[in-house]
């Protein structure tokens, strides 16, 4: 196959290759940039293979960075980009079924080939767009399967991430995994466990998010990959319930997070541990907790304006979606007239400031201004009073 147009991430790239092949050495376009042109989707990220070593490659060009040196990879800064350049290799020795012991620096794109997760990934174009296929990659991705280079087994216990990796691919491409990659990925998921929490987080998400995300999860329960993550343990028939949902879209984390959260019955205060264990960020941790509250007073009929108000517009949204998603009955028209109804967007709305009230109650500055300032918003947003500074100190007298 050869493509006939080069899309342009590759063609901005055309110099590096040029100049590798120029100094006596292969050079490619490698792995997802080439697959996701192929099917016609976005490409992220322009990765380059070659037969040259590291510091041949630092002796080709003049601006460069050690990024990762051990393993291969130089990356070359040229008008204005970045690419990364990494040595045609083999590894062996994983010992901690993730990262190879030992790497060693080759000459043969095939041997580099080898070492790939899925066939659909195992794919090079030279600079002229032909693609060199040596595992029936375009044959799989004409077909929609995701298989292992090889023996799948051997893949999975070189990187055990892979597992997670091929229901991700699945998630995002609607493929299917064809059938010795997922007995292998069954019988081998207790591999999961030495993996860390975060790289599996990663591979995660991406799959909740995906387009055919419940294709994805489905098979990440059945392959009993669910069983060796954080928490899921003996959970797999409350997520199956995710699964009986309508179609929809996860339109970020932290809605796919609490949709998660609310199968498996959390309360806010489980709901951040669960997080906590899944190394969740902070920030993302709070939004699911708020969105969460939400949702169950959504669920409950008892969500007010302040609820709306201090958990934020952005998790009241979500959780609105959440409550569709599940199927709980609420009065949409209700809460948005409720939205409309709020009369500031942040306390720096209000026509009293923190000076105001000292002098108004004759104190001294301290934590009970806060206490104050507070009082004044609820009472602002829950229009128990104007937002006027006689009327806010007239309320504040009393």
């Amino acid at each position: 196959m050869q493509i006939k147009q080069l899309p342009t991430d590759f063609q901005q790239a055309l110099p590096i290759l040029e100049m590798i092949e120029t100094a006596g050495f292969e050079a490619y376009f490698v792995g997802g940039s080439v697959r996701d042109h192929i099917l016609g989707l976005p490409i992220h990220d322009v990765d380059i293979a070659t037969s040259a070593y590291p510091e041949e490659i630092k002796s080709i060009f003049k601006h460069t960075v050690d990024t990762g040196i051990k393993h291969g990879t130089v990356t070359v800064l040229m008008n204005d980009n970045s690419y990364e350049i990494t040595t045609f290799r083999t590894e062996s020795g994983y010992q901690d079924y993730r990262r190879p012991d030992k790497v060693t620096f080759v000459r043969s794109l095939e041997d580099d080939l080898k070492r790939r997760d899925f066939t659909i990934n195992a794919l090079a174009v030279d600079r002229n767009g032909n693609v060199v296929d040596k595992f029936d990659g375009l044959t799989d991705l004409d077909n929609q399967i995701i298989r292992a280079v090889g023996v799948p087994e051997e893949r999975f216990h070189e990187d055990a991430l892979r597992m997670m990796r091929a229901v991700r691919f699945q998630s995002q491409l609607d493929f299917t995994i064809e059938p010795e990659t997922a007995a292998a990925i069954e019988d081998n998921a207790p591999l999961l466990e030495k993996i860390a929490v975060e790289r599996i987080r990663e591979e995660f998400i991406k799959m909740m998010i995906g387009r055919a995300w419940k294709i994805g999860f489905k098979e990440f329960l059945n392959l009993n990959l669910s069983e060796y993550c954080p928490e899921f343990a003996g959970q797999a028939s409350k997520l199956n319930n995710l699964l009986s949902t309508e179609d929809f879209q996860m339109v970020d984390d932290e809605m796919a997070w609490t949709a998660i959260g609310f199968v498996l019955e959390h309360s806010e205060e489980k709901l951040s541990k669960f997080l906590r264990d899944w190394k969740v960020s902070n920030k993302s941790r709070e939004a699911c907790v708020s969105t969460m509250r939400i949702l169950k007073l959504i669920q409950s009929n008892s969500l007010e304006i302040w609820d709306y108000y201090k958990d934020g517009l952005d998790n009241v949204s979500r959780a609105e979606k959440l409550a569709e998603l599940f199927d709980i009955k609420f009065d949409r028209e209700k809460l948005d007239k409720l939205i409309d109804a709020i009369p500031i967007n942040s306390s720096h709305d209000l026509k009293i400031s923190g000076n105001d009230v000292i002098k108004t109650l004759n104190i001294k500055p301290g934590p009970e201004i806060g206490f104050f300032m507070n009082k004044l918003e609820k009472a602002v947003v829950t229009q128990t009073v104007t937002n006027s500074y006689e009327d806010l100190q007239r309320y504040l007298l009393k």
